[in-house]
């Protein structure tokens, strides 16, 4: 029988592109492309201005009261200007009556101060010192440094709070801890400022509403 003849496969040829090298003169052009332009010696120079400081919206005039958080109740005497550091700044000037003291705070930083609190407010307060206090058996050094955030937050009813719950019902010091005794009248101060200015009553008659709603013995009523 004859012999099958085998199939021979072709292989392509493959045919190699040569590689164009870049021009010199692109790349020349596109090196003076990248360089800085250069500002030319006519431009003016410029002319530094003074900003005005980010405001936000102005809630208060003079003679308002407002509560700053650390202090506590104080009143807008005058709201005045000043350039510092290129930037002019608008502050209030605010009187603490409590301790003598005058603060000045940037209007853009206003936000850190609160008006003084309603009627409905103040009537919220009283009926949180009618009630009673809350006993807590952790350590007092932890207790102590809870209340002294409450006082220092701003919060009205937190003050009331921290007044309700440190009430011992007296004058008498024995019933008190210094330490105690220091807080509560701190809290008891603040409240009655703010008691003062939104009831514009006198202070010995904010002081008789304030001890009859915890129900506080004065030193005259025992004697």
């Amino acid at each position: 029988m004859p012999k099958k003849k085998k199939k021979v496969k072709k292989v392509k040829k493959v045919k190699r592109v040569a590689k164009i090298k870049p021009s010199k003169n692109k790349t020349s052009k596109q090196a003076e492309s990248s360089k800085p332009l250069r500002v030319g010696q006519d431009e003016k120079p410029v002319i530094l201005k003074v900003k005005k400081q980010p405001t936000e919206k102005k809630l208060y005039v003079v003679k308002d009261y407002v509560v700053y958080p650390k202090h506590g109740v104080g009143k807008i005497t005058a709201i005045e200007k000043a350039t510092i550091g290129q930037i002019e700044i608008q502050f209030y000037k605010i009187f603490i009556e409590r301790e003598k003291l005058t603060l000045t705070v940037p209007i853009n930083q206003q936000s850190n101060l609160r008006p003084i609190s309603s009627i409905n407010q103040i009537n919220k307060c009283v009926s949180i010192l009618k009630t009673k206090p809350k006993i807590r058996r952790t350590m007092w050094s932890r207790r102590a440094q809870e209340y002294d955030q409450k006082i220092n937050s701003g919060k009205i009813y937190d003050l009331a709070e921290v007044v309700k719950d440190l009430n011992k019902n007296t004058d008498i010091m024995a019933d008190q801890s210094y330490s105690e005794r220091q807080l509560f009248e701190k809290a008891y101060d603040r409240l009655k400022s703010e008691f003062e200015a939104v009831l514009k009553i006198s202070p010995e008659d904010v002081q008789k509403k304030m001890d009859k709603a915890l129900g506080r013995t004065q030193l005259s009523d025992v004697e």
